[in-house]
């Protein structure tokens, strides 16, 4: 009874502080939640603190005092995607797609991909705002497919599932079970449509070792495989914050023709994520353990597996 009790709370939680965010004024909610994020730079906690190892190696120069900053910066960026996630699906979506299509780049390589017929995987970090990015690319090209790592409790999933879905996201789940979401990103790459894969953490056995910032991280071959199996095209992809929108940028295609070309592109793959990242690091909100290294002994142990 407790535990389904808890989760009735945490979804009512939810729901109020979506349905209060759309409501507030757009200064105040913005003043809150940077507010939120800079009491929890000050407080510290293993989250900050693990922000903090992995921007490290972002800007490796950086002192303690620009550490620092970075780290409320990157948790205020941070703040930044709830506080528009929760007001998205109130807000003008024309106008905003309208100004992430004024200053998106690399859009030629996403007409190129869907002209040959194979569709395009967009390979992305957990960077800027990847939903509003979404957003514009269902306006550009029509509704594409993600993957949703499913939450608890299942309440608030859904209610992800649905907010995502309203904005046009087709929403595969992905438990972590064993059930795979690969047959129906196969199937819709062969569709001629677009998959959106975050793909710049991976620590089930399956993920694949490639240097990132100089050291050994792991993150999930699958963007490549389903390019190698499909003929699709494998799209880089970064967004950002500015100080009144939002950056996009596509890069050129990474080459994966066959299964044997996977760590390679990879590797290629993590590349452009490092040059992306350092460019605009505090909108980076990667807050878990990413490198081997920060690993607990026992996922070091398992071991990423080609």
């Amino acid at each position: 009874m407790s535990g389904r009790l808890g989760e009735r709370i945490q979804d009512h939680g939810y729901g109020l502080g979506w349905r209060l965010v759309r409501a507030l004024p757009k200064g105040i909610a913005s003043g809150a939640f940077q507010l939120g994020a800079d009491l929890a730079a000050w407080r510290g906690g293993p989250r900050a603190a693990q922000l903090r190892r992995n921007l490290a190696r972002v800007v490796p120069q950086a002192g303690p005092a620009e550490l620092d900053e970075l780290v409320r910066d990157g948790l205020r960026s941070y703040a930044r995607y709830w506080r528009e996630a929760f007001r998205l699906p109130a807000m003008d979506l024309g106008a905003t797609f309208r100004q992430v299509h004024s200053v998106a780049t690399g859009m030629e390589y996403v007409d190129a991909a869907l002209e040959a017929g194979n569709g395009a995987v967009l390979a992305l970090p957990h960077s800027g705002n990847w939903d509003i990015s979404g957003v514009y690319l269902v306006g550009y090209s029509g509704q594409f497919t993600t993957v949703v790592e499913r939450l608890e409790p299942e309440s608030v999933y859904q209610r992800f599932v649905a907010y995502r879905e309203s904005l046009g996201f087709e929403v595969i789940p992905h438990d972590g079970t064993g059930g795979s979401p690969t047959r129906l990103l196969l199937k819709r790459l062969r569709q001629n449509r677009l998959v959106c894969l975050l793909s710049d953490r991976d620590l089930s056995p399956s993920g694949m070792p490639v240097s990132f910032f100089g050291e050994q991280a792991r993150m999930p071959a699958g963007p490549a495989k389903l390019a190698a199996y499909t003929g699709a095209a494998l799209l880089p992809a970064h967004t950002w914050f500015t100080e009144d929108g939002w950056g996009l940028r596509i890069h050129p295609p990474i080459r994966v023709n066959a299964k044997e070309e996977v760590p390679a592109a990879m590797q290629t793959l993590a590349d452009v994520f490092a040059a992306d990242i350092a460019t605009h690091p505090a909108d980076w909100h990667m807050m878990q353990p990413l490198w081997d290294r920060d690993l607990p002994g026992d996922d070091r142990a398992a071991g990423p597996q080609r």
